[in-house]
């Protein structure tokens, strides 16, 4: 009987033919060599915190999570060699532990470092790129079972092309990182007026290291979380401080509250105010990757977009009319967040300062609708999707966004010849292999 696979939010499955785990490079490449010779295409995994079908296959799976090791830290140079599916949560502990640190992240840290990668993710900051902007080479393995070496001197475009690569050129089995010195975060959560954010928004970025908002639909208030770096001795929050804001608040109240506003829509808006009166101001003074990461056990589903910072406030102001005027019941905060500009080829953040806007919803709850109408807006700004969420573009609608589209293909082209590594996500986003669309430029979503 065939295994069965489903992701984090338990809204995708497959049933590979097989699913292979390999522990080491050279089982992996044992392991692709034998689904050349069966005919089967692969898909590589990590965490499945993937809400597309990214990772779906009827052939081979490939589940790296027993790839997970750190081979080799220098402390003087800030490089590390680490195997690709290892936890981000693990990561960043075993960096610690070598006095280093990733230069930035995301809320969550139970992805693969593969995952994470692929799909560009982000934390936020607007002079820190994305993840994938800190690799400086990696060891690709082909359908063949060749493992090629990849880095900027010997081969940049597969450089560029693989540190956001959807896994459409072959499994990474291996990432060489630039990290930097350990350090410490002073976050400070509380509530604004949500008129007296945007107004300061350029200067509120600036003024943080890191800064990101929070919008709470319903209401005029925002939650922002505004981050400095500092020298200071950590100073974690007190058991109760941290079990209401993180148990109480951030899990089991929201989940509550978003399963009640999934049963009684009518009955939303006073959930948001009922929800916003409990939300106080929080501290946080720890290690980064501590401060960082929260755990997330309310399953929901995303779709983010990546669009000119330029447009962030505007963007993020037009998603909450669109809530409040069709009445919709949602109850996720909006979430905006900044990167710095960075230049693989897929990354959503190529070539522009980037504000990244997300919207969630609990699963079980229907989204296609709202998220539908977020991605029309996003349309006019150019926006692009992040790999790992919801989305409904095509290779179509997404090559005309990229300045790098073409070069991605040929790198596709001359790594996977045979499409092995595609499946329908890749297909309907990418296109067949070799495929390189003519890139129209007409309208607003070609400003840069």
């Amino acid at each position: 009987m065939a295994e069965k696979w489903r992701n984090w939010a338990r809204q995708q499955s497959c049933s590979p033919t097989r699913v292979e785990r390999p522990a080491s490079e050279e089982q992996l490449s044992e392991a692709l060599a034998r689904a050349a010779r069966d005919g089967l295409r692969v898909r590589p995994v990590g965490s499945g915190h993937s809400f597309t079908d990214t990772c779906l296959t009827d052939g081979v799976m490939v589940d790296q999570s027993g790839m997970g090791r750190v081979l080799d830290v220098d402390r003087a140079t800030g490089l590390v060699r680490v195997e690709a599916g290892i936890k981000l949560h693990r990561l960043t502990a075993e960096l610690h532990r070598h006095g280093l640190a990733l230069e930035n992240q995301g809320d969550i840290d139970t992805q693969s470092l593969a995952g994470a990668m692929a799909t560009a993710t982000h934390g936020t900051g607007e002079r820190f790129p994305n993840l994938s902007a800190n690799v400086v080479g990696c060891r690709l393995v082909t359908a063949t079972g060749e493992v090629v070496e990849i880095d900027e001197a010997s081969d940049p475009d597969a450089w560029r092309a693989a540190r956001v690569s959807l896994g459409a050129l072959g499994v990474i089995s291996e990432y060489t990182l630039r990290c930097v010195p350990a350090f410490r975060i002073h976050r400070v959560d509380e509530l604004r007026p949500v008129g007296e954010v945007l107004a300061d928004l350029d200067a509120l970025v600036a003024t943080y290291d890191h800064f990101e908002v929070m919008a709470l639909p319903h209401t005029d208030q925002v939650l922002t979380y505004a981050s400095r770096r500092t020298d200071r001795p950590a100073a974690p929050p007190g058991r109760v401080s941290a079990w209401w804001n993180d148990d109480v608040l951030s899990n089991a109240g929201l989940g509550a509250a978003c399963h009640l506003g999934r049963l009684f829509p009518r009955a939303v808006p006073g959930i948001a105010r009922a929800v916003t009166g409990a939300v106080g101001r929080y501290e946080q003074l720890d290690d980064s990757h501590r401060v960082y990461a929260h755990r997330r056990r309310v399953r929901f589903t995303e779709m983010e977009y990546a669009i000119p910072r330029v447009h962030a406030a505007e963007a993020l102001e037009r998603v909450r009319a669109l809530i409040t005027d069709r009445r919709l019941p949602v109850l996720f905060p909006i979430e905006l967040r900044f990167t710095a500009p960075d230049d693989a080829f897929l990354s959503t953040a190529y070539g522009r300062d980037t504000a990244y806007l997300a919207v969630h919803q609990v699963v079980r709850a229907e989204y296609e609708a709202f998220f539908r109408a977020v991605e029309a807006i996003m349309d006019e700004y150019g926006g692009r999707p992040h790999w790992g969420k919801r989305h409904f573009q095509t290779s179509g609608t997404l090559a005309p966004r990229y300045p790098g589209w073409q070069e991605f293909q040929a790198v596709r082209a001359r790594l996977d010849p045979d499409g092995v590594f595609t499946n329908d996500y890749l297909a309907r986003v990418l296109g067949p292999v070799g495929a390189a669309p003519a890139r129209p430029r007409t309208g607003r979503a070609d400003r840069p």
